[in-house]
């Protein structure tokens, strides 16, 4: 079963952690390319916002409070986008804690382990477990998993967390690539760079830029918008034979 034309047009979309940095972005874009999308957000007041932007514009949208850690939260959204949209044609996992911060693994407390891995890994699962049913009813679906180039290519401070959770998706996605492909499902994931997303880092704006124009092939900064471009392709039709597979959005920093 083909749903829709190419693009995400008319297609109902879940977009996780999407009040704020790159899942804003996603949202905005999506929505402005016809797709109804569903704001899933831990932060009620954040995610609201993007919501009533999104309709203010003419699109469609709700705001959906979901803690992804959360079986229970992630099966209520579940519920509440079937109820109002009907079955889920796109998931995006691009929750992440942003409590992060560099830890060296002798020193790195037991809550911040879990944590990183609970929002970043059973997360996705648990948005994957509530929402692929619908997909696998219709014989089509498409699921993107956000993961960052750091897998591929450590930064030099100490990031074990963050890292190994990241690394995590990746396999998972290839597992469930290989699980949903019979149901018409793709699953591939997406390797972000050092987005800019107005988040307060532990480098400045300026070491940011130096650090960017050593290292990646293309020396700009990369923003929340550069990577729809990945994503909305990765939702299309056009993308139907494309799955299992990581795709890197990251000024050319690394290269698999």
């Amino acid at each position: 079963m083909q749903q829709g034309a190419g693009g995400v047009n008319g297609k109902v979309c879940v977009i996780t952690g999407a009040g704020q940095g790159i899942g804003e972005a996603l949202a905005l874009h999506l929505a402005a390319r016809g797709a109804r999308v569903v704001v899933a957000e831990m932060n009620a007041v954040r995610g609201a916002d993007v919501a009533a932007r999104i309709k203010a514009a003419g699109h469609e949208a709700i705001a959906v409070e979901t803690d992804v850690t959360d079986a229970r939260s992630v099966d209520a959204l579940a519920a509440c986008v079937r109820n109002t949209y009907g079955p889920v044609a796109a998931l995006i996992n691009n929750a992440r804690w942003s409590g992060l911060v560099p830890t060296p693994v002798t020193e790195l407390a037991d809550e911040d382990w879990r944590r990183a891995l609970d929002v970043n890994v059973t997360g996705a699962f648990n948005c994957i477990r509530a929402l692929a049913p619908d997909m696998i009813a219709a014989g089509w679906g498409r699921i993107v998993n956000m993961s960052s180039s750091t897998i591929r290519l450590p930064p030099p401070r100490p990031y074990v967390h963050y890292i190994t959770s990241k690394a995590a998706l990746v396999g998972m996605t290839h597992a469930l690539a290989r699980e949903l492909g019979g149901h018409g499902i793709t699953v591939n994931a997406v390797l972000a760079g050092s987005v800019e997303t107005g988040v307060q880092r532990h480098l400045s704006s300026e070491e940011r830029e130096r650090r960017v124009k050593a290292t990646q092939s293309v020396p700009q900064v990369i923003t929340p918008g550069d990577l729809v471009g990945a994503v909305l392709f990765l939702c299309s039709n056009e993308a139907a034979m494309i799955t299992g597979q990581s795709l890197a959005v990251d000024g050319g920093l690394t290269f698999c």
